[in-house]
């Protein structure tokens, strides 16, 4: 296996955005491939996570290639998934050797629609998409299922979006102030759920010795892998992340300790639930940066958890972190990374 590196990454979101995705892209891309230091000349494989129905156009990604300069002819792929998945396609691809560098993007704006009613088309369209549940509501039945098994309680949920906010720079509550908000889906309340922006990200991946010739503290893959749970939610113990636990330990983390961790909890309780999945104990700061409380930019926020745990690794701010993104509706699909810096 070749040693594959992240080098740089920038990333943009904002509640509300009246630009197109071209113009959102192109500044965050031309960003993080600045901050390479790898020409754009020698790039060898480009690959985008993004959703056609959420912004209601066909082939929109196509459409984005115009913010990496489609011409000459680039080696180009595309996921219909958060862009945390593409980084995994060109980890794949950059193990083949022919080539030494990849730029994954992704891009999604929450704003064009009514994420409720979009997301339910992920649903099985047999027994599930014809009652039109909305994520909210399966996340409260998620949440409920947790509590009731003791697992936590709901100012534990508090106290998980408390940090969020202050680390996101949304500003300071109290538990006791969220707990008095009413429920949105009991027992969820606003501060619970996931704070929709429209958003965008980009990161540089570079393999063996010219990660080392780039960057000075090149952000090592040393284990990536994901998961799925089955489909239908009736065989499921919500409670519990088993595609997270396997992702976990076929990814290596429990080799070594973490020191900082980025979960992609949409939902309170689900950090509760992942930081058990993946085994993480007190000594491992979680989401230093907000999460997706703070900032949730649908098709990019996995791939900003991998960014932003990689920007620890970068700095020298950890030497170890763990990545995670996960899609679908209570924790289907999960994906783990891990990364270290060299000693």
């Amino acid at each position: 296996m070749r040693d594959v590196a992240i080098v740089s990454f920038a990333s943009s979101s904002t509640p509300h955005s009246d630009l197109e995705d071209v113009e959102m892209l192109a500044p965050v891309i031309n960003e993080a491939l600045a901050r390479s230091g790898v020409p754009r000349r020698d790039i060898g494989f480009t690959v985008s996570g993004s959703c056609d129905y959420l912004c209601g156009r066909p082939f929109s990604f196509v459409m984005a290639l115009d913010a990496v300069a489609a011409w000459p002819p680039i080696s180009e792929s595309h996921v219909e998934m958060d862009g945390a998945w593409a980084l995994y396609e060109a980890w794949v691809r950059l193990q083949h050797g022919d080539i030494d560098a990849a730029l994954v993007y992704a891009f999604g704006k929450s704003s064009q629609g009514d994420l409720r009613a979009v997301l339910g088309a992920q649903l099985d369209p047999y027994y599930l998409a014809p009652l039109a549940p909305d994520p909210v509501s399966f996340a409260a039945l998620q949440a409920r299922a947790l509590l009731d098994a003791g697992r936590c309680t709901e100012r534990d949920l508090a106290a998980v979006a408390v940090r969020g906010r202050r680390d996101g720079g949304l500003g300071a509550s109290s538990e006791e102030e969220l707990l008095r908000a009413p429920y949105i889906a009991s027992p969820l309340r606003a501060h619970d759920c996931p704070r929709s922006t429209d958003g965008v990200a980009a990161v540089v991946l570079v393999a063996g010795d010219r990660a080392r010739q780039v960057c000075e503290r090149p952000a090592w893959i040393r284990g990536i892998d994901h998961r799925i749970e089955a489909h239908s939610l009736g065989v499921r113990d919500l409670t519990r992340s088993p595609s997270t636990e396997l992702a976990a330990r076929k990814a290596g983390v429990a080799a070594s300790k973490v020191d900082v961790a980025e979960i992609h909890a949409p939902y309170t309780h689900q950090e509760i639930i992942l930081r058990e999945a993946l085994g993480l104990d007190g000594g491992t700061v979680i989401n230093p940066s907000g999460g997706a409380v703070a900032s949730h930019p649908l098709m990019s926020a996995g791939l900003v958890r991998i960014g932003e745990a990689a920007r620890r690794v970068l700095d020298g701010t950890a030497h170890r972190a763990v990545a995670h993104a996960t899609s679908g509706p209570c924790l289907q699909q999960n994906l783990v990374c891990v990364l270290e810096g060299d000693r």
